[in-house]
């Protein structure tokens, strides 16, 4: 592998980079239209660049304090190339997380390159090191290994708690306000559900269990689940599974009275 200079990853990039703006009214226009399409994933990317702050910064730098940060960069990793070796992933003994994300990838008709696409619709701040640049996509790029791992599907109140455990990990005001917003969306069309429970679950399984911006990966990938989840120290996510059918079925429910809606 390619090799990085240590004066590219010494943390000291962001230093003394001017206060990045909170905007909240970019965050109010994006969160609307991805209350109309949640499909609309580039708007989650434009809620988090809108209140994130130098939240980034700080995790580059955590990130970049720990040995495996500093591998990943000096080995100058790409994680999307991994990911779309679905040949190999397919290959994979059953049951590991790779396999696994294979298949839900699979499922989902996913790939993943789809969040990469969706992150355009935001700006990249120019002054990024290539250190910054590693570590931002990588945190992007392994969006779906967390829903694997965590045990969170991609349905709506699945999407929610697994935001809810990434604030618990990365303290981002941008994925805050998504959670807490869409939880009192779900709240209102279930009421009698107690979905706070899932968010609260989530959360409390983002703050136990190991920091997984600077999880290796590649190597895990090769790793039974449970064995993954052991290493990692992630919970099951018990309040999600015992409410997760109903809320699919309602959401489902949901989408056709709307899309009925709008055929008439």
């Amino acid at each position: 592998m390619t090799t990085a200079s240590p004066a590219e990853f010494n943390g000291s990039a962001p230093a003394r980079r001017t206060r990045k703006r909170i905007e909240p009214l970019k965050a109010i226009r994006a969160i609307r239209a991805l209350i109309a399409d949640k499909e609309d994933t580039g708007q989650v990317f434009k809620i988090i660049d809108a209140l994130s702050g130098n939240v980034r910064d700080r995790q580059f730098k955590r990130f970049i304090a720990t040995g495996m940060g500093q591998r990943i960069v000096a080995e100058k990793r790409d994680l999307i190339a991994t990911l779309n070796d679905r040949e190999r992933l397919s290959r994979l003994p059953e049951g590991t997380l790779g396999r696994t994300y294979y298949e839900f990838m699979a499922e989902e008709n996913l790939t993943a390159d789809g969040l990469v696409e969706a992150s355009r619709e935001v700006p990249l701040r120019d002054e990024r090191s290539e250190a910054e640049r590693i570590f931002g996509d990588r945190l992007r790029d392994a969006h779906d290994l967390w829903h694997v791992t965590t045990g969170y599907g991609r349905d709506g109140l699945g999407e929610l708690a697994l935001l809810a455990f990434s604030y618990a990990q990365t303290r981002n005001r941008g994925i805050g306000f998504i959670v807490l917003v869409g939880w009192r969306l779900s709240n209102k069309r279930n009421p009698d559900l107690k979905l706070g429970r899932v968010i609260r679950e989530g959360f409390r399984h983002g703050k136990r269990a190991a920091w997984l911006p600077a999880a290796d990966w590649e190597a895990l990938l090769d790793k039974p689940l449970e064995e993954v989840r052991a290493l990692l120290n992630v919970a099951s996510p018990e309040a999600y599974r015992a409410v997760e059918p109903i809320t699919t079925e309602r959401e489902r429910a949901f989408i056709e009275r709307e899309a009925l809606k709008k055929a008439a």
